[in-house]
C-alpha cells in the first residue's frame, strides 16, 4: 500500500529572514528563509547538537564604507554582521566546535563583463572567507558565484539547506 502524495511529509513554518537581517530558529517545526539572494550573501550556522540555526542576508563586505549605516543596520556587512550571527547562536547554546556553516549567493546578476566593475558578490565571499578563517571557523558548502539569484532555506529540525534557482532545487 503506498501512501497519499504529501503523507509523512512535516509542514514547515517559515522564518523568512529580508535584505540585511538575521533570524534564528531552535523550533524543529521551521525553517528559515531568504530569497532574491543575488550578489548578497546568505551565510547559514548550524549546532546539530542543540538544532540552533540561524540565517544571515548581508549585502557589502565592509562597514568601513558606511559607518553610519553598518550603525543603524550592521546586519548589511560582513564585518559587522558575521559576528552577531555568531554571537546570537551561542546565546542559544550554540557551540563554535560543532557548528556547520553554508554559504549561498555572491553572484553577478547583470551578467559579468563589464557591467560587473564593483564585484559585490565576489568581494562578499572574499571579506567572509578572510573573516571565517581569522576566527578558525570552516566553510562546510557553499554555492556562489554565477549570475543567478537564489532562495536559501535552512531546516533547524535536520540542518539541510535548500537552494531554489532557475534550473530547481538542490541540496547545499
Amino acid at each position: 500500500m503506498t501512501a497519499p502524495d504529501g503523507a509523512g511529509a512535516v509542514a514547515h513554518r517559515k522564518v523568512v529572514v529580508g535584505i540585511a537581517d538575521l533570524k534564528f530558529s531552535t523550533d524543529p517545526a521551521e525553517s528559515i528563509i531568504t530569497y532574491a539572494l543575488g550578489s548578497c550573501l546568505g551565510v547559514t550556522i548550524y549546532d546539530p547538537t542543540t538544532r540552533v540555526g540561524g540565517m544571515l542576508h548581508l549585502m557589502m563586505p565592509d562597514s568601513t564604507i558606511d559607518p553610519s549605516k553598518a550603525a543603524e543596520n550592521p546586519y548589511k556587512f560582513v564585518d559587522t554582521g558575521v559576528p552577531l550571527l555568531f554571537k546570537g547562536a551561542y546565546k542559544l547554546g550554540a557551540d563554535k566546535a560543532r557548528m556547520i556553516v553554508k554559504v549561498a549567493g555572491g553572484a553577478n546578476p547583470l551578467g559579468g563583463g563589464d557591467n560587473d566593475y564593483f564585484q559585490i558578490g565576489r568581494r562578499n565571499m572574499t571579506a567572509l572567507r578572510k573573516l571565517l578563517f581569522r576566527n578558525g571557523v570552516l566553510i562546510k558548502a557553499e554555492d556562489t558565484g554565477g549570475s543567478d539569484s537564489r532562495t536559501m532555506t535552512l531546516d533547524v529540525a535536520t540542518g539541510a539547506v535548500m537552494l531554489r534557482l532557475p534550473d530547481g532545487e538542490h541540496a547545499l
